[in-house]
């Protein structure tokens, strides 16, 4: 199935609990679920933001 925008939230959430579980720092991506997925980055980038922001995780998106 695509991703919606609040299962992309929920599987951010559950990454930011493992980063800050486990010590991760970095983060390194492209821009995840806007490619053949369909998502808007502006949107997806919106959540990134949102979910983050109160952590030091420094988060890295790449474009090809």
């Amino acid at each position: 199935h695509k991703p919606t925008y609040e299962n992309m939230r929920k599987s951010l959430e559950a990454m930011k609990a493992h980063c800050l579980n486990n010590g991760v720092t970095d983060i390194s991506m492209p821009r995840i679920g806007c490619g053949l997925d369909g998502l808007q980055w502006e949107k997806v980038s919106a959540i990134l933001e949102e979910v983050f922001e109160s952590t030091d995780i420094k988060i890295t998106v790449y474009t090809l």
